[in-house]
C-alpha cells in the first residue's frame, strides 16, 4: 500500500489527494513513524520479565548475542568488499557500518505468528521464542554502537571519544532515563483502579517518553545524546518487571497501537524508491545485503547453537527462522536519515528493500524449518466434519 500511494506511486500523478506527490509531503507526517517506534521498542521490553528469562537458560542467551553480532561482521564483510570495488561515492564506509548494525535485527512479530498459526511445538521452538525477543534488543545496542561511529565518520570528528566513549555514553544515558521513566510509570499506575485509565495513562507516558529521548545536552567536547529505541524499550523491561498488572495493561496497549503500526508500515513503504535499482551498482549493494545476512543469521545461529549442544535439528533450522526483518529494522534506518540526504536515503532504501524480501519470504521459510524439524504437527482429518459430510450426502 505503501508503495502504492507514495512520490514514487501514485504521487507521480500529481493528483491533489491521491498519494504523496513529495518526500516532503511524508515528513510532514513525520511523528507518526516515530511514535510508532517507540511503542515497538516499548512492546520488545515486555519479552524482558526476569521470570521468563530464568526459564530460558543459558542457551537462549548466548545464541542471541552470537548470532545477531555473527549476522553484523558478515555483512559488514560482504559490504566492505563491495566498498572497495564501487568507492567511497557509491557506497560510504558509514553506511556500511549502519547497514551492518541493522542486519542484526529480526522480527520478532513475524515469527511469532508462524508458531502460533501452526501450533509448532519442541525444542526448536522453545528455543526460538527467546531468541528472537533477545535478538532486537542486542540488536538496539549493536546500532547505537555502529552508528555512533558512521556519525563521527560523517562529520569528520574521528577520536576515541567520538568512536568509543559518545556512543558507550548515549546508550548508558538512554538505559537510565528509560529506568527512570519505567519506575515512574509503575508508581503512578498505583493511583488508578480503572483499565481505561491506566491505558491512558501508560500510552500518554510513552509518548512523554518519546518526546524525552529527543533531547541533547553539551558534556564538554561530548554531545549527550538519547536513543529513543533504548530508552523506550527499558521502560518497557523496568514497568514489566515492577508492575504487578503489566501483562494486562501492555495486551490492552497492543491492541490499541496496532492501528499505529499499519501507518508506520505504510509510510516507510512510500519512501521506497524502487528506481534506485535501476542502477546495479545499488541493486548489487541491495542483493549482497539480503545474502549476507541470510548467510550471517545462519551461520551464527547454528555456529552458536553446536558451542552450546544444542540438539542437531536446532543446529540446523534455527538460523531459518530468523530471516524475517521488519518494524525495528525499519526504526534504525530512519535513525540512519540523519547521516545526511544522500547516504541516508540509500541506507533506508536498502533496508527498506531487504524488508520487502525478507517479509514475502521469512515467514514460509520459518514454517519449512520448523516442519522440518517435526514441531509441526501434520494436519489429521477432521472427523466431526467428515461425519458431518456423510451426514449431508446420506439426506
Amino acid at each position: 500500500a505503501g508503495l502504492a500511494i507514495g512520490p514514487f506511486g501514485l504521487g507521480k500523478l500529481g493528483i491533489n489527494g491521491l498519494g504523496f506527490d513529495s518526500l516532503e509531503a511524508l515528513d510532514a507526517v513525520g511523528v507518526i513513524p516515530t511514535v510508532a517506534l517507540g511503542f515497538i521498542a516499548f512492546a520488545i521490553g515486555n519479552e524482558f520479565r526476569l521470570s521468563q528469562l530464568k526459564e530460558t537458560g543459558k542457551q537462549a542467551a548466548v545464541i542471541g548475542v552470537l548470532q545477531a553480532v555473527v549476522a553484523t561482521l558478515v555483512v559488514d564483510g560482504a559490504l566492505f568488499v563491495l566498498h572497495l570495488i564501487l568507492g567511497e561515492e557509491t557506497l560510504p564506509l558509514s553506511g556500511v557500518i549502519t547497514l551492518g548494525a541493522i542486519a542484526a535485527a529480526t522480527a520478532p512479530a513475524a515469527t511469532l505468528m508462524v508458531v502460533r498459526q501452526y501450533k509448532a511445538k519442541g525444542k526448536l521452538t522453545d528455543l526460538l521464542l527467546p531468541i528472537v525477543a533477545l535478538d532486537d534488543a542486542v540488536g538496539l545496542v549493536v546500532f547505537a554502537v555502529s552508528f555512533g561511529i558512521a556519525q563521527a565518520m560523517v562529520g569528520g570528528a574521528m577520536s576515541v571519544s567520538s568512536v568509543l566513549v559518545e556512543p558507550l555514553v548515549e546508550i548508558a544515558a538512554s538505559l537510565i532515563l528509560g529506568s527512570v521513566m519505567g519506575a515512574l510509570l509503575t508508581l503512578l499506575e498505583k493511583l488508578f483502579f480503572s483499565n481505561t485509565n491506566r491505558l491512558s495513562l501508560t500510552i500518554s507516558f510513552v509518548l512523554l517518553t518519546i518526546a524525552l529521548a529527543e533531547m541533547e545536552f553539551p558534556l564538554g567536547n561530548l554531545t549527550l545524546r538519547f536513543s529513543s529505541l533504548l530508552v523506550c524499550m527499558m521502560l518497557g523491561t523496568i514497568f514489566c518487571n515492577l508492575c504487578p498488572r503489566s501483562g494486562d495493561i501492555m495486551d490492552r496497549a497492543d491492541k490499541w497501537t496496532a492501528p499505529v503500526y499499519a501507518l508506520f508500515f505504510v509510510l516507510s513503504g512510500a519512501e521506497l524508491d524502487l528506481s534506485l535499482f535501476s542502477n546495479l551498482a545499488v541493486a548489487g549493494i541491495g542483493v549482497a545485503y539480503v545474502l549476507s545476512r541470510a548467510a550471517g543469521k545462519y551461520l551464527g545461529a547454528r555456529g552458536s547453537a553446536k558451542l552450546m549442544h544444542c540438539d542437531h535439528k536446532v543446529q540446523k533450522y534455527l538460523g531459518i527462522t530468523l530471516l524475517p526483518q521488519a518494524g525495528v529494522a525499519l526504526g534504525m534506518s530512519a535513525q540512519a536519515s540523519s547521516l545526511g540526504t544522500t547516504e541516508g536515503r540509500m541506507i533506508r532504501n536498502i533496508t527498506l528493500f531487504g524488508v520487502l524480501i525478507y517479509e514475502l519470504f521469512g515467514p514460509m521459510l520459518t514454517r519449512w524449518a520448523l516442519e522440518k524439524a517435526g514441531e509441526i504437527a501434520p494436519k489429521s482429518p477432521d472427523k466431526e466434519s467428515h461425519a458431518r459430510f456423510d451426514k449431508a450426502r446420506a439426506r
